[in-house]
């Protein structure tokens, strides 16, 4: 009797395996043969080199700031490993190992003091450049800020979303009580159900203008242009810089559409989203408005994903907000190098180099050629 139900078993699963054999040669067939060709991201070496290139800077940009921050101005390496914990600790040692040019190193068993760590005179030298720096990045820091409130649903933003950010924007530490203060005009921080919030207290019609809209080039503008650009590209005031990368070759179908939508007209980013009109072609291309916004205010126009994201409800982003920058991939670029996925706002690079840099950039560039990076401007680094 079971016997005789395994046998019945196995005819079925047969007779449906040939079923499904024979529907996917049928739908095959109906493709003309051709199988569907499979989707590629295709990557950008340059800016997948431009999350390499960083790491040594921003160790030694770290390291720097550890020693300033004692009262001294000396770290013992003992605590060095309280700080940036153990695996990490390895790595700023060598660092201190292989350039004395910048750190000198002091005690030791000889002298019976513990081993500390300090800045060479040309080190503290340059690095007295940042309180230039930090003067002329203030009303750039100011502005932003004003235009990310601006943007924002209801004009505020949680003050803990804006600190998990702060070094992206270039915020100096402690903001909240050393640079908000100085601008009550400007801010104020208030009390929203339990949790600190950053509010604008006035509005600037003036500030409502998008780094997109600050770059369009109207000389020589036309509504219409012969044929279909190969790279994307249209003159027009709801036009995107688009930069595909090297092997991505479009068909004249998707060029077409395209161009449709960089024609398609959309709601400024600096109008309330509870206005637009949610789930239509606009909106969605206003939604990629508000990221490229959103890219164009940090220093190095990039985010990490994450950091995107804890943005969902303050700018109404896609809910599928992956699938928004990988489909606009003219515009952002997603590189998968170092410890989190980073949004790249493609046209503010040449390469792997950030084409427009902020006071506290150079000087930071200033500091890193210490290592042999080379400066952007050495002989002016702070200019904007």
């Amino acid at each position: 009797m079971m016997e005789g139900r395994s046998a019945g078993r196995l005819y079925m699963i047969q007779r449906a395996l040939s079923f499904i054999q024979l529907k996917a040669m049928s739908s095959f067939s109906a493709g003309h043969g051709r199988r569907p060709k499979k989707k590629l991201y295709h990557r950008e070496p340059g800016l997948d080199k431009a999350m390499d290139l960083q790491k040594k800077p921003a160790l030694l940009l770290r390291l720097r700031e550890l020693i300033l921050a004692q009262k001294t101005g000396s770290l013992l390496v003992r605590d060095l490993e309280k700080e940036v914990g153990f695996v990490q600790k390895w790595n700023f040692l060598s660092l201190i190992e292989r350039h004395p040019n910048i750190f000198h190193v002091s005690g030791g068993s000889a002298s019976r003091e513990p081993i500390s760590v300090t800045l060479t005179e040309k080190a503290r030298k340059i690095s007295s450049e940042e309180v230039e720096a930090r003067e002329l990045m203030e009303p750039i820091l100011v502005r932003n800020l004003r235009k990310l409130l601006m943007m924002s649903m209801d004009c505020q933003i949680p003050l803990e979303k804006i600190e998990l950010i702060e070094s992206d924007l270039g915020l100096p530490n402690n903001f909240k009580n050393n640079l908000i203060p100085r601008y009550p005009e400007f801010f104020s921080i208030r009390d929203v159900k339990g949790l600190d919030n950053l509010c604008l207290e006035s509005w600037d019609s003036s500030l409502a203008v998008t780094a997109r809209e600050e770059k369009l080039n109207f000389e020589g503008f036309q509504t219409s242009c012969r044929g279909i650009p190969k790279d994307g590209n249209v003159l027009g005031p709801f036009a995107f810089k688009l930069k595909y990368p090297a092997g991505f070759r479009p068909n004249r179908k998707y060029l077409e559409e395209v161009v449709r939508w960089q024609k398609m007209a959309f709601p400024s980013p600096y109008l309330n989203a509870r206005r637009v009109e949610p789930a239509t072609p606009q909106a969605r291309k206003r939604a990629v408005a508000v990221l490229h916004e959103i890219l164009s205010l940090t220093m190095e126009r990039r985010l990490t994903s994450d950091k995107l994201n804890v943005f969902h409800n303050e700018y109404r982003l896609p809910c599928k907000l992956l699938l928004c920058l990988v489909k606009n991939h003219g515009i952002f670029y997603i590189t998968n190098k170092g410890a989190r996925s980073t949004v790249f706002l493609k046209e503010a690079y040449d390469n792997s180099n950030l084409i427009e840099k902020c006071p506290l950039l150079k000087f930071h560039d200033h500091f890193a050629s210490l290592i042999g990076r080379p400066c952007s401007n050495s002989n002016s680094p702070l200019a904007v």
